[in-house]
């Protein structure tokens, strides 16, 4: 038992120390120095007349994502911006695809989140995914470690169920990822009754664009 619990050790410290150097690549990778905040572009989907999945009493997704990313950043502004953070969109309209990566890729942005909520025909579906691009390139392992840190601290933090880290050829994900770690969220289900309502309050999407904004803060400011 003792050989066990030694060997259990050091396979645990040997993960904390490959989780350290791929954290330190990340952030030699993207330039994290402390005069250059992290760049980080915020992508609340849809908009205008694409109103994304409609969900129980006709909740619209783009709403429901522009709000989490206003609270972004609005959360930011209050902390006195430590993160350099933009959006695709801060109001109800329809930006095109192509338009939302070409804004990432001018601004050299170092992280790319694409906000959205998911749907089902099976109303007891639910939780969390995050998708990363499905062709290997330079950013592939950042995103997919940044993934699964971010789905882990929305199950932890928030409660969410974990549906693991997939990958998926989005337009979105494509077209950034070749510069960035770019990430596709899919925030919850929209024909869960349990989940809209968590959705439907303020406090909630305010807790949601805290972790995000704390976990971006301290894991490349303070790695706790």
């Amino acid at each position: 038992m003792l050989l066990i619990t030694q060997n259990l050790k050091r396979c645990s410290r040997l993960q904390n120390v490959i989780w350290m150097l791929l954290l330190l690549q990340i952030c030699s990778l993207y330039g994290q120095e402390l005069n250059r905040p992290l760049r980080v572009i915020i992508d609340p989907g849809h908009g205008g007349m694409d109103s994304g999945a409609i969900g129980v009493n006709e909740i619209l997704e783009k709403d429901l994502v522009l709000n989490l990313a206003l609270a972004l950043k609005h959360l930011n502004d209050a902390l006195g911006h430590p993160l350099d953070l933009f959006s695709t969109r801060t109001s109800d309209t329809l930006i095109s695809l192509s338009g939302r990566s070409k804004l990432a890729l001018a601004l050299e942005a170092d992280i790319f989140l694409s906000l959205h909520c998911n749907h089902s025909s099976n109303p007891k579906a639910r939780g969390v995914e995050v998708y990363v691009y499905d062709k290997p390139n330079s950013n592939t392992d950042a995103a997919t470690w940044l993934a699964f840190q971010i789905q882990e601290r929305f199950n932890k933090r928030l409660g969410f169920k974990s549906r693991g880290v997939k990958f998926g050829n989005f337009k979105v994900l494509r077209e950034t990822s070749g510069q960035m770690p770019a990430l596709l969220l899919e925030l919850g289900f929209l024909s869960n009754s349990v989940e809209i309502r968590y959705f439907l309050k303020v406090k909630n999407t305010e807790q949601m664009a805290k972790q995000i904004l704390l976990y971006l803060l301290r894991t490349f400011y303070f790695n706790s």
